[in-house]
């Protein structure tokens, strides 16, 4: 799961400071997230990060990189 969060941060370009700052998720979490040390998370935090990358969280989970 969270390397597709570092992807879609990555795409957009914001460091995971800016992500948490525009998504009001803390920079500890997006980072647990992304570095596997954190395997599961709320609903409410995905759609945060989500609409914070400017995705639907179908868009960053369920579609396949090209």
């Amino acid at each position: 799961m969270g390397f597709k969060i570092k992807e879609a941060r990555e795409d957009v370009g914001l460091s995971q400071e800016e992500l948490a700052a525009s998504s009001s998720v803390s920079r500890t979490i997006i980072s647990g997230l992304e570095s596997g040390r954190l395997t599961t998370t709320t609903t409410d935090t995905l759609i945060k990060l989500a609409k914070a990358l400017g995705k639907s969280v179908d868009e960053i989970f369920f579609t396949q990189s090209v």
